[in-house]
């Protein structure tokens, strides 16, 4: 899907859905209070009508002004688009009930707030597969399936490596101030916020320091021992004698992992700061895609694990499922490019963070708020492919029913932002601006 389609078409499609609904609610009052379907089955059979004759007037509402153009061949829209629509709406509705309903009521969130959330995880699966499937004109507007979009590392163990990727797979159309005025990125910080990390730090730090080590990158590393009770602190107390590019400290915030890296991003030194889980999960050359995506002038570097080159190992199942729903659902509603929101790893310069900030998020939602702010705020990115793996030691800090309102609350904040502020926050445009290039 194309900008144009996220901006203008989604619109247009929750107002036909608003109109849709409207239409819906008129038929049952007809019905039933004006025609007396006053029975147990009448008022069923009410219901089913009502549904059905606003089903089709959603249909003509999207065909005529949402998705113009195509075909109007009466055999290919009776007998095809029709029908096809149909599933697109009935699946969506059966994922709403017997998937994210019950999905954010084990996560603890309010059922006015699940009500609404499912209404839009809902319209927008709707909306992707009508898109993509429903209301066509012959040709094949779908995408070719990369792993692991397809599932494929979360359910075969060994999985094909993935292609090379050659170059940014996609950018914001509006790049900014690229080119030879912007500065070099001379220093990079990473920063790693560490909970009782005992069993992955030393793993971790020198994988990392070995990759860098063979570049010409000047870096350090600033671990966050984030109230850790193992023997963390000092083991990085030893990693730093060893390594004087390794520094660690404690965190001065209440435990959580939105603080350690808060305090991180307060106290790093370099030009640029890419934020590393402890466990081992990121991949240190990706570290370095990073790195040479940056010097070409963005603003931001985000990866993600979904697009053509990507991949997952070990995945967890389940947490595979609910990552994709979370990151449909904020691509859609910001109209993005990008599918992997949810991932910590990305990479800012200096001036995002100043430009961002003050951050709000006290855990893990901290990963959504940094990039969504960077985006709506207008700062530019690239976004390239990258590798994940499961950690293989150590407990994992995410607890997803814990984060689920959470999530939602910082999403559904820069989404405000981004509507009503008006651009107060947005980064000033400077003059010199370069073409992008796909």
């Amino acid at each position: 899907m194309n900008k144009s389609i996220l901006s203008g078409k989604v619109v247009k499609f929750l107002l036909g859905g608003g109109v849709a609904t409207a239409i819906n609610l008129l038929l049952i009052f007809l019905l039933i209070d004006k025609l007396g379907f006053d029975t147990p089955f009448l008022r069923n059979l009410a219901n089913l009508i009502s549904i059905e004759l606003s089903l089709i007037a959603s249909f003509f509402i999207y065909r005529i002004w949402v998705w113009r153009g195509g075909s109007w061949n009466w055999f290919n829209v009776l007998f095809k688009q029709l029908p096809l629509y149909h599933v697109s709406a009935g699946t969506a509705i059966i994922v709403r009930v017997f998937f994210v309903f019950p999905l954010l009521d084990w996560l603890g969130v309010s059922y006015s707030v699940n009500t609404i959330f499912g209404a839009l995880i809902s319209a927008s699966l709707n909306f992707i597969i009508s898109d993509r499937f429903v209301f066509t004109s012959g040709k094949n507007q779908g995408k070719e399936a990369y792993f692991p979009e397809a599932l494929t590392p979360a359910l075969v163990e060994d999985s094909p490596p993935a292609p090379k990727f050659a170059g940014v797979e996609k950018k914001v159309p509006s790049i900014g101030d690229l080119g030879a005025n912007r500065h070099k990125i001379n220093l990079l910080s990473l920063v790693i916020p560490a909970h009782n990390e005992e069993d992955c730090i030393v793993n971790t730090i020198h994988n990392i320091s070995e990759h860098l080590d063979r570049t010409s990158i000047n870096y350090e590393i600033l671990v966050v021992n984030d109230n850790s009770k193992d023997n963390t602190e000092a083991i990085l107390q030893k990693l730093h004698e060893d390594n004087l590019k390794v520094r660690y400290i404690n965190n001065y915030y209440p435990n959580g992992f939105g603080f350690a890296v808060r305090c991180g991003l307060e106290n790093f030194k370099g030009d640029a700061v890419a934020i590393v889980m402890a466990d081992n999960s990121d991949n240190p050359e990706n570290m370095i895609d990073y790195y040479n995506k940056i010097q070409e002038g963005y603003d931001c570097v985000f990866g993600s694990r979904f697009i053509k080159g990507g991949k997952v190992i070990d995945y967890p199942f389940y947490k595979l499922i609910i990552n994709r729903f979370a990151n449909l659902f904020i691509q859609v509603l910001f109209g993005l490019p990008l599918n992997d929101t949810t991932n910590a790893f990305k990479m800012y310069r200096r001036e995002v963070i100043e430009g961002i900030s003050p951050l709000l998020s006290h855990h893990f939602n901290l990963t959504v708020e940094l990039p969504l702010k960077a985006i709506v705020r207008g700062y530019s990115y690239a976004i390239i492919p990258i590798t994940w793996k499961n950690r293989s030691a150590g407990i994992s800090k995410l607890k997803l029913k814990e984060m689920g309102s959470r999530y939602l609350f910082i999403v559904l904040y820069t989404w405000l932002e981004k509507h009503l502020s008006r651009g107060d926050y947005r980064r000033k445009e400077v003059a010199i601006k370069v073409k992008s290039s796909d």
